[in-house]
């Protein structure tokens, strides 16, 4: 979920029928049962569905209890087992990647689906004309050469992070291995090099799906630094809806690959955990969704599609009929296609950690950022922190500062043997000691000193910076230096986001106003969760 909206959703879910929790507890659940209520783990981006759920908790005599996750953390709370009695019923766009898990589809009980949304290409209208992409069939395979030309531009969702980045990448890889049948891994292999050509054209990456279509309209419309892009890969649903904002520049055209789509197609899903009041209000709340006319108003609320047959498509439909790709059956495949991804396919990566190492970091906040980094080599065994670590061919820089900025040490990851490389940021992790004082400002001014060499020497990576502290500025450059000085960047470097994590006593103004002058995003990490923010911040990189 997008972190500068925290404080806007918690003051809607205190008021509300419908009540939510943005932190980052799956483990920590939503209370106890209770009747006529629905504990529900879902994806971030059903958050626009709670108005609708509001208005219908008199007709259903339910209230729901949202929790926000992504689907690979999700699945992993699921395979686990720490959502059994924490929730009743999960909520993702798609059950495809926790059905795929052994441990965590067997806790998967009745599904019922309640609306669709394929994964589709929205361009502007300018670049879907300068490609001939209107008003004629256009296949993956084009796609991906006009790609690998960069001929255009796209963002899209981290695949480990989000379903429609994992739905894209699943399409593509589908479409151009051409077998007919869900993808496996020696096919992958085969249409390894397609797709590096594809995701060369990748130019934003994100954590979730509202935040990318949201960060799109602001470098579109000139509100951030970084350098505009062609289109999104994104559902059907929030291109429509970026469209209905009418805050575009110009309007996205969709294009729907002629050999076909993933569609997710959201499954309200019981849990084999939940208990029978909790399965008599699964019921009522699945049967009222699926009545035609809360169908209607799900369409012309959400922009997804309707799934009871009778019901009729709006206009703003414009691919009536869809061609559904084969998604992979077993967790192996999907193990596969995302290894590759991330170590062969996509662009690499350049990180910049700004790590707060004053005094006021001593004791269990040091050691918080020592485990959070150790988590980043391979440490973390867990299904997500699989995904998490530092990645093959990316190349990270750490700069520890205290009351002045300290000495920065870079780590190339290899492609072949990373081990050793990631064994040294262990390393380097390890002997991190907090001492002195907490120069925020002169230590970013560093760190785009860095870069700016770097990304000039080298533009074609994904590069940023994470600028962690557990305190406020007490020494050197202030913020006020900071606004002055940012607007007199090289562009290649004002074009850099910057991720903060708030941290202890962190000062959240000043962080947040970092993190949207630069096109970034802020992280609060003071609910001791530092190691599962630095894994998330991994979605954005």
């Amino acid at each position: 979920m997008k972190r500068w909206t925290v404080l806007a959703i918690s003051a809607v879910c205190a008021l509300s029928l419908v009540s939510c929790d943005s932190g980052e507890g799956e483990e920590r659940g939503l209370g106890e049962a209770e009747p006529g209520t629905l504990r529900v783990l879902a994806g971030s981006e059903l958050a626009d569905m709670r108005p609708l759920l509001e208005q219908e908790a008199a007709a259903t005599g339910v209230k729901v209890k949202f929790q926000f996750a992504g689907t690979l953390e999700g699945t992993e709370s699921l395979a686990n087992g720490k959502a059994d009695g924490q929730y009743d019923a999960v909520w993702f766009s798609s059950n495809r990647y926790p059905a795929a898990v052994p441990e965590a589809a067997k806790r998967l009980g009745e599904q019922v689906k309640i609306m669709s949304s394929p994964v589709v290409l929205g361009l502007s209208a300018s670049a879907a004309q300068r490609l001939g992409w209107t008003g004629r069939p256009v296949g993956w395979g084009e796609i991906a050469e006009q790609a690998g030309k960069k001929a255009f531009s796209y963002g899209m969702t981290d695949p480990s992070a989000s379903n429609s980045g994992f739905s894209a990448l699943v399409g593509v890889a589908s479409a151009l291995a051409g077998a007919g049948n869900a993808i496996d891994a020696q096919q992958i292999a085969s249409v390894t090099p397609k797709l590096t050509e594809f995701f060369s054209a990748q130019a934003m990456s994100a954590g979730s799906s509202g935040w990318l279509s949201e960060a799109y309209q602001r470098r579109a419309s000139g509100q951030d630094p970084g350098k505009k892009v062609d289109g999104l890969i994104n559902y059907e649903s929030v291109l429509l809806s970026l469209n209905a904002t009418g805050t575009l520049p110009e309007p996205l055209t969709l294009v729907y690959p002629s050999d076909g789509v993933v569609t997710a197609d959201y499954p309200l899903t019981l849990l084999q955990s939940a208990n029978p009041d909790a399965r008599d209000a699964h019921r009522k709340l699945a049967e009222r969704l699926r009545t035609p006319d809360t169908q209607r108003r799900i369409m012309e609320t959400t922009q997804r599609r309707p799934v009871v047959p009778g019901v009729q498509l709006g206009q703003q439909f414009a691919q009536r009929d869809l061609v559904e790709l084969p998604f992979p059956a077993t967790q192996q495949a999907v193990d596969a296609l995302l290894g590759a991804y991330f170590d062969k396919i996509r662009r690499p990566s350049r990180t910049l950690y700004v790590l707060d190492t004053s005094g006021s970091m001593a004791g269990d906040r040091i050691e918080a950022l020592r485990t959070a980094l150790i988590g980043l080599t391979g440490a973390d065994g867990s299904l997500t922190g699989r995904y998490r670590r530092f990645r093959s061919r990316e190349e990270v820089t750490m700069l520890p500062f205290d009351t002045v900025p300290g000495r920065p040490e870079t780590f190339v990851v290899p492609e072949g043997d990373p081990q050793p490389t990631l064994d040294k940021i262990k390393h380097f992790a390890e002997d991190l000691d907090a001492d002195g004082g907490t120069a925020i400002y002169d230590s970013l001014d560093r760190a785009y000193g860095i870069l700016g060499p770097l990304v000039a020497r080298d533009p074609d990576r994904f590069t940023s910076i994470v600028l962690m502290t557990d305190g406020a500025n007490a020494g050197g450059s202030t913020f006020a230096d900071f606004q002055r000085k940012f607007p007199a960047l090289p562009e290649a470097v004002r074009q850099i986001p910057v991720f903060t994590v708030i941290f202890g006593e962190g000062d959240s103004a000043e962080l947040g106003e970092v993190a949207k002058r630069t096109g970034g995003n802020v992280f609060d990490a003071r609910g001791d969760v530092l190691p599962k923010v630095f894994q998330e911040i991994r979605g954005y990189q």
